[in-house]
């Protein structure tokens, strides 16, 4: 799987830069002029620097839930019957597709990062820590990536994903604190927050790539792990289904 798809990277590149155009006018533009009103706590942050790890898991996680999609397509085909002929196990192919989209995260991630650095924001000088926040998106993303394989048993048609899709990602995204502080929001929507993977991942991520703080580190992989397994296993539970 993880094969399959860095062949696919190798000859077709151009999805990867044209999701990077949203990031773009994320860090370009939004992060600029809310930052220049300061009217949200960042802890000292730059409001540019601040979204950024926001914007990135946002990116990647887009990438992650339309990997169903990609599903969709391989039922109508017959190349998730072909699979089933394999000694592989049902669990083993999801897990080997969701790893397949936290590769293809990794790279988005990849071409989000220099364009940050040119904007201006400032990443913790530690490339360990940058190496880590690469883990966490991986790590992530094949949650996401299990999420979407789950949501696409349920649906027949490429176009029915594609609005449950974009249901899916702006709602967690907004609902984080990718944007600003949960303590920013209502009181419904901060127990939301609580519960939202996306909020653990960004958390992780800001802190290993722009504050460097990373007392919270075990509780937000704690979390995604967590997340990942829990995913794991309803995908694979529910792929029957996809096939059916």
């Amino acid at each position: 799987m993880w094969e399959l798809e860095l062949r696919r990277l190798r000859h077709d590149r151009l999805e990867l830069y044209t999701r990077a155009v949203q990031p773009l006018l994320w860090i370009g533009v939004f992060g600029p002029i809310m930052g220049s009103i300061r009217a949200i706590p960042t802890g000292g942050v730059p409001y540019t620097s601040f979204i950024t790890p926001g914007v990135l898991i946002q990116s990647t996680t887009f990438v992650s839930i339309f990997y169903g999609l990609t599903i969709v397509w391989e039922r109508e085909s017959g190349i998730l019957k072909k699979l089933l002929v394999t000694p592989a196990s049902r669990a083993s192919l999801v897990v080997g597709r969701a790893m397949a989209a936290g590769v293809r995260a990794i790279f988005q991630a990849l071409v989000i990062v220099p364009i940050a650095l040119l904007v201006g924001v400032r990443f913790y000088p530690n490339p360990l820590y940058l190496l880590g926040a690469l883990g966490v998106i991986f790590l992530s993303s094949g949650g996401f990536a299990a999420l979407s394989m789950l949501v696409a048993s349920f649906l027949k048609t490429r176009e029915r994903f594609m609005g449950i899709g974009q249901a899916l990602t702006f709602p967690l995204f907004f609902a984080s604190n990718a944007l600003y502080p949960v303590a920013m929001m209502p009181r419904a929507l901060q127990v939301f927050a609580q519960v939202n993977p996306m909020s653990y991942v960004v958390d992780a991520v800001r802190s290993l790539t722009i504050t460097g703080n990373v007392s919270q580190l075990g509780l937000d992989l704690l979390a995604i792990l967590a997340f990942d397994l829990v995913m794991f296993a309803i995908a694979s539970v529910s792929f029957r289904r996809i096939i059916e």
